[in-house]
């Protein structure tokens, strides 16, 4: 078993292989896609590492893959979507297919601004926790019709014009949608040339863990979830191939508790 609440460098795969069997309660994880980036010049085996997050998964787990397209001969690739399919066809549902939408969107050509990735939330059966993220609701106070009910339906039947309907009030807050859109500013500057916002990592393994739940980032890169995850009281594991984003990790996460003492 590998060492908790430490990135550990190497690859991602024979360090997965250490892990013992349903032992991980939570992935969030970036990986490199359609060879956009070159990372290092380091390669990835994408079924090797889905391999092995199927099996140190836990019944009721979840994997959280944040990915996208890269347009080549003009056309997407759509290796997002044959991911996700590939992981269903392992055995793991796919629970949700959410959206991160950026801030600020490079320029394309000949298509509309490229504004978003995908967050496909992937889940060993049903999740085992759920911890619904909430905002503001617009009509707040205001009554909101929510069904006919039996009584109108019988009315309705016997030919009468009454409105029995159900109203109820609306709620201050209700369940965010699946689309998230998050900023990078005031994010740490690195040398990780893709880093995702923090809030993103800690949306998430506030959603889908519990204080104490251990959670993996198999391509950990400048440790974002790794870092995430201590500041919600979570075990973590970072794996990461390339020893200069190792660094980067380890630096930050130990900047995280000079921070911590310093309060």
């Amino acid at each position: 078993m590998l060492e908790l609440d430490k990135i550990h460098c190497g690859d991602n795969c024979d360090l997965l292989g250490q892990l013992p069997r349903e032992c991980v309660d939570l992935v969030v994880t970036s990986p490199p896609y359609d060879d956009l980036r070159t990372y290092g010049g380091h390669s990835w085996d994408f079924f090797g590492v889905a391999w092995q997050l199927k099996r140190v998964l836990k019944p009721g787990g979840v994997i959280v893959w944040v990915v996208a397209d890269a347009t080549k001969d003009g056309s997407e690739t759509g290796s997002s979507m044959e991911q996700a399919l590939h992981f269903k066809r392992l055995g793991l549902n796919l629970h949700d297919t959410m959206i991160y939408e950026f801030d600020k969107p490079p320029l394309n050509d000949r298509r509309y601004e490229q504004k978003a990735e995908f967050m496909f939330v992937l889940s060993n059966g049903a999740p085992k926790t759920w911890n619904a993220l909430t905002e503001k609701s617009v009509t707040a106070g205001t009554m909101r019709h929510r069904g006919a009910g039996e009584k109108k339906s019988q009315d309705i039947r016997n030919g009468s014009s009454k409105d029995f309907g159900v109203y109820s009030e609306v709620k201050d807050d209700k369940v965010r949608g699946n689309i998230w859109r998050y900023t990078k500013a005031g994010e740490d500057k690195t040398d990780h040339p893709a880093m995702y916002p923090k809030r993103l990592a800690i949306d998430h393994i506030a959603t889908w863990s519990n204080p104490g739940d251990l959670v993996l980032d198999p391509f950990s890169g400048s440790g974002t979830t790794a870092k995430a995850a201590k500041e919600l009281g979570r075990r973590f594991l970072g794996l990461e191939i390339n020893p200069e984003y190792c660094a980067i990790a380890e630096r930050r996460i130990a900047q995280q508790v000079l921070e911590l003492e310093a309060v």
